[in-house]
């Protein structure tokens, strides 16, 4: 009887022999596949025999004749690779780059000794959803410059591939976000994707990863957030990040010691650039130009090639000098918000009593003595760096998303009189302010003071309006004297609230279903006899951010008015009594300019806020005036006209708006082409998106604009910098867009060079370049036949009615 384990051994080397035999021969059919589908056949190959396809050009096999190698790079060939490539179970190398290959990316799935697949530069149409699964063994992923593949998204499925040492995939047609998943890449140190139409933020796995080359340069819509990230990643040698829509500050980068080469132009960066980044040891190359960056200018070393050419929105021009101090302040309690890009927007210059929005000061002293940042939206936390400003008396941060808590320093400003930090998310414990603070905390702030969050302890100061502990409660929730409150009280007192509440809630209902009825009624003043109507628009018009455009329509009687009296703008209810206060009782000193239906008068607010009041003429009181008022509200409200750029920045009127069409007329003007035109393909139909994805690559931009103008070199350096402009102006959210200011600025220096070359020109054009822009504005008129938009006032009229002053004090950030 045969030995039982010699047996075995027989059988098993029969199934190896059996398996390799099999394996040779699916090899030599997949080769004859592949041979056929090659055009020109690779030299050395057959298309009718291959038994031989181990000797085959390009093709390497091992001592079992299993193929573990395919070099075909740079051969013109053309074609359709076979789905049977991923029967090639053994191959480690697959090398098809820079042909003309077509068609579907075979499925390359579960080819676990699969190490190298380069791909790159070809014309391959789409990417098999599971073409990237199981290869286990693989260290690199090179398929950059496939501009005809269906758009797809970079699969998990690479996780499996943890050996992995490289992946580029540039202008590859992948949309998305970057998948949080290089912490299954420990050995990953060449990350290249960049032209796609990547979005989201940096994945938080880079941190502390090993990548050194990290290129994530021009995407199509722009990847975005902060790059924080950065700052943990210790091998970095190479970054590429231009041409994005990153916002925030630029990190501290110097635990990179390798870093030499830094691309970061071309973004929303703000912020001061920190000290470390002077200093590093291998840094060569940096540009930082078109982003919106603050503080003094960056100093480099002599050896360091910097690109800040472009526009930033530094304090000064000259490397190496200092801010103001005040300014320097202010940018300090900017980075505590994360220095938002409106704060970088309207924070410009060296001098913050020049005007700067949310800021005033005291004219003789130059001193800052008011910060009004409420209702802006703003993360971040309350600046220790507030008490530097020594002469502060109102500080406002209420409506915001601040958390962390009131610095202990601003107890100490003894000039300060009011803080308002009411609906925010503020924790800790409330500093000690003097008596003649006056502190405003809630609503809002749940966990600020006495009864929040473990270790926020503490109790509202004096003068505080908190009230975060119940009046004549002490602590232990014992009463007066330290006597305990009955539950029986505690109960009753809960169910009066609640009862109260509900009753309050349905007259407040009845109140609401009143108005809506009787929106445009009269409002009696009983005691005075006076009789006072109101229209007031709903805030789809004029300014947003709770506003409202307030409009009184008065009788020929003038006595004084009770409180009671109501108007709603917005989402404010102010009486007539605080129009007239805040109007000084409708003084010709505060009058804006005059309408048809009335005057229009400036305003302020307690809080700072800005309004115009409209007050209706006595004569135009009948019902027909107030039907023609409101029809003047009703298309203030929902005009639209061919030359407008139609609301998408909601229903919301801001002067963002206005940008956003001023940016589409100068790209009309380039491009000679309307904002939209049916009669192109879908892809350049809209002009605007079709203009960014010119704006990504430069050098095809002289192909973009007009023919007719036949530009020349220094002409387009010019159109160079008004599409820069144009794209600034189109950006998707309006905080990304410029005010009008810097469109001036941007565009003031090329007048003197776009003038007519003769004199001939200018007298055919029938323009007079030497003209103001109100004179040019009523020459138009007259020539279009439209001055009657002025009705019957003259222009002087007009600009003598608007007081001096005040139309400069209305800027982006007070009327959205």
């Amino acid at each position: 009887m045969a030995d039982p384990l010699l047996s075995f051994f027989l059988l098993l080397l029969s199934l190896l022999l059996s398996t390799t035999t099999t394996t040779t021969a699916d090899d030599a059919a997949t080769f004859l596949k592949l041979a056929s589908a090659l055009t020109p056949t690779p030299k050395g190959w057959s298309t009718t025999n291959s038994n031989d396809y181990c000797n085959w050009n390009g093709v390497k096999c091992d001592s079992s004749n299993n193929v573990i190698s395919i070099n075909l790079a740079t051969q013109s060939l053309s074609g359709i690779l076979p789905s049977e490539l991923s029967t090639l179970s053994q191959l480690q190398s697959l090398s098809l780059q820079e042909n003309k290959l077509s068609g579907a990316l075979p499925s390359l799935a579960n080819l676990a000794s699969l190490r190298e697949i380069y791909i790159g530069t070809n014309n391959f149409t789409s990417i098999p959803q599971d073409c990237f699964k199981g290869l286990t063994s693989l260290q690199t992923l090179s398929m950059n410059e496939n501009i005809n593949l269906e758009s797809w998204v970079i699969s998990t499925d690479l996780t499996e591939s943890s050996s992995l040492t490289t992946f580029e995939a540039s202008n590859a047609k992948i949309f998305g976000t970057i998948p949080d998943m290089f912490a299954s890449f420990p050995s990953l140190q060449n990350l290249r994707l960049s032209y796609n139409n990547l979005t989201g933020g940096l994945p938080p796995s880079f941190a502390n990863s090993e990548i050194q080359n990290l290129w994530l340069n021009n995407q199509e819509m722009g990847l975005s957030g902060n790059i924080e990230v950065l700052s943990s990643m210790e091998q970095l040698s190479q970054v590429w990040l231009q041409k994005n829509q990153f916002t925030g500050p630029v990190p501290d980068l110097s635990k990179s010691k390798n870093l030499f080469d830094l691309q970061l132009r071309d973004n929303q960066f703000t912020g001061i650039l920190p000290v470390s980044l002077h200093s590093l040891p291998g840094l060569l190359n940096i540009s930082l130009s078109n982003n919106k960056l603050q503080g003094p200018v960056p100093q480099f070393g002599k050896d360091v090639i910097v690109d800040n050419s472009g526009l930033n929105n530094f304090c000064v021009d000259t490397a190496g000098v200092a801010c103001d101090p005040q300014v320097t302040t202010l940018l300090e309690i900017a980075g505590g918000f994360g220095y938002p890009v409106t704060l970088s927007d309207s924070w410009k210059g060296n001098d913050a009593c020049s005007g700067w929005p949310f800021v005033f000061c005291d004219s003789s002293k130059k001193t800052v003595t008011t910060v009004s940042l409420g209702k802006q939206h703003f993360g971040g936390i309350i600046s220790p760096a507030f008490a530097n400003l020594t002469a502060l008396t109102t500080l406002k941060l209420n409506d915001n998303n601040l958390s962390g808590p009131i610095p202990d320093s601003l107890a100490k400003l003894s000039q300060l009189s009011l803080l308002d930090v009411s609906n925010n998310n503020l924790t800790g414990k409330i500093p000690s302010f003097a008596t003649s603070v006056k502190l405003t905390t809630t609503p809002g702030n749940p966990f600020l003071g006495s009864g929040g969050v473990p270790g926020s302890g503490g109790a509202p100061s004096p003068g505080s309006d908190s009230n975060t502990t119940a009046p004549g409660d002490g602590p232990n929730g014992k009463g007066i004297g330290g006597k305990k409150v009955s539950p029986g009280l505690i109960a009753g007192i809960v169910v009066g609230l609640v009862i109260v509440g509900v009753i309050g809630l349905f007259l407040l209902f009845k109140i609401n279903i009143k108005k809506k009825r009787g929106k445009s009624g009269r409002v009696n003043d009983q005691e005075n006899g006076d009789g006072i109507s109101a229209l007031v628009t709903n805030g789809s018009s004029g300014c947003t951010k709770g506003y409202g455009v307030l409009s009184e329509i008065q009788s020929q009687s003038s006595g004084n008015h009770s409180g009671r009296n109501i108007f709603e703008g917005g989402n404010n209810v102010i009486s007539i009594e605080v129009l007239r206060q805040v109007t000084d009782n409708f003084s010709e000193n505060n009058i804006l300019g005059k309408g048809g239906f009335g005057v229009v008068y400036k305003g302020e607010l307690h809080d700072g806020t800005k309004i115009a009041v409209k007050r209706m003429e006595a004569g135009a009181m009948g019902t027909k005036g107030m039907n023609e008022f409101q029809a003047e509200i009703a298309v203030l409200t929902k005009v639209r006209h061919r030359h407008l750029v139609a609301l998408l920045a909601t229903g919301r009127v801001t002067t963002k708006v206005d940008v956003y069409a001023f940016g589409v007329i100068l790209m009309e003007i380039m491009t000679g082409r309307k904002a939209l035109d049916d009669t192109v393909p879908d892809e350049r139909a809209h002009l605007v998106t079709w203009f960014r994805r010119v704006l990504v690559n430069k050098d095809s931009l002289p192909k973009a604009i007009d023919q007719t103008l036949n530009p020349g070199e220094e002409t387009l350096v010019s159109i160079f910098k008004v599409a820069e402009l144009a794209g600034h102006c189109t950006a998707r959210e309006p905080y990304q867009r410029p005010d009008m200011g810097h469109a001036v600025n941007v565009l003031g220096p090329l007048v003197e060079q776009w003038k007519p070359t003769n004199h001939e020109e200018e007298s055919t054009s029938g323009i007079d370049l030497h003209m103001s822009l109100p004179q040019f504005l009523q020459r138009w008129q007259a020539d279009e036949g439209t001055s009657t938009m002025f009705n019957d006032m003259s222009h002087s009229q007009i600009q003598s009615s608007i007081s001096g002053g005040f139309t400069d004090t209305f800027t982006s950030n007070d009327c959205r």
